[in-house]
């Protein structure tokens, strides 16, 4: 209080004849009664204060950043969660159609392996009745049949028979090279696909081979068809694209 009273007492020291503007005067009496203040460390108190301040200041940005961060992980948690969701249920419909197809295309391959070697009986109706042949297989699958034509490829239809499936029953035609190669078409319900709509992709070919047999088969609108034959897989393939574009 001592030092704010002297320095508001006019500057008895100051010459009279100064031209100084008098804010400037004043200024310098100020600096000349306390600059021993300016000169003096800043009190403790007051650092303590500024510490605070900016050890707050620093917690609200981090806080701001890590909220950040951490909206971004859960919205990509969101879209991972939503989609290894839809992932697993696409993956679980795959593999329940799964068991049904390995069981068709095995069946096929056991069909082939019984029927082919046969000399006498291979079919149950020769090509000779082709037409009574496709309408009782046809009313016996509830479903209308077609035979392929393989003459382009070298094959010549031998017939075809009523076989057994895990659930109804199945048909196969015989096709007989020149050399007395057999190819034999299988077709039949797929499990509980055949009440379900076609799904994208479901038509694309797929392979097995068991021994020397092999398979290229597909399944459209819950049938499946499966071309079997003892060929390498190319010319299987060939075939199996023949057929597939008659049917």
């Amino acid at each position: 209080m001592n030092r704010i009273a002297i320095a508001m007492k006019p500057p008895a020291a100051l010459p009279p004849d100064t031209d100084q503007p008098a804010w400037r005067v004043q200024r310098d009496a100020l600096r000349r009664l306390h600059g021993e203040v300016l000169d003096e460390p800043i009190p403790s108190s007051l650092l303590a204060a500024a510490e605070m301040v900016a050890a707050r200041q620093d917690q609200h940005a981090r806080w701001i950043r890590w909220s950040g961060i951490a909206a971004g992980l859960l919205v990509a948690f969101g879209v991972g969660w939503q989609g290894s969701a839809e992932w697993s249920t696409q993956r679980q419909a795959s593999l329940a159609k799964a068991p049904s197809q390995r069981e068709f295309v095995h069946a096929a391959a056991v069909a082939y392996a019984v029927y082919a070697p046969e000399k006498r009986h291979p079919v149950e109706v020769a090509a000779a009745e082709q037409e009574h042949l496709v309408q009782w297989l046809s009313k016996r699958l509830n479903k209308p049949l077609r035979v392929p034509d393989l003459s382009a490829q070298g094959y010549a239809l031998v017939g075809g028979r009523l076989v057994p499936g895990s659930q109804d029953a199945r048909a196969q035609f015989m096709f007989e090279r020149g050399d007395g190669e057999r190819l034999t078409l299988y077709i039949g319900s797929v499990g509980a696909a055949a009440a379900q709509p076609p799904q994208l992709g479901e038509t694309a070919f797929r392979y097995s081979a068991e021994g020397a047999v092999s398979s290229f088969y597909w399944v459209d609108q819950g049938f499946g068809y499966a071309l079997t034959g003892n060929l390498p897989r190319e010319m299987l393939l060939n075939l199996a694209g023949a057929v597939y574009r008659q049917l």
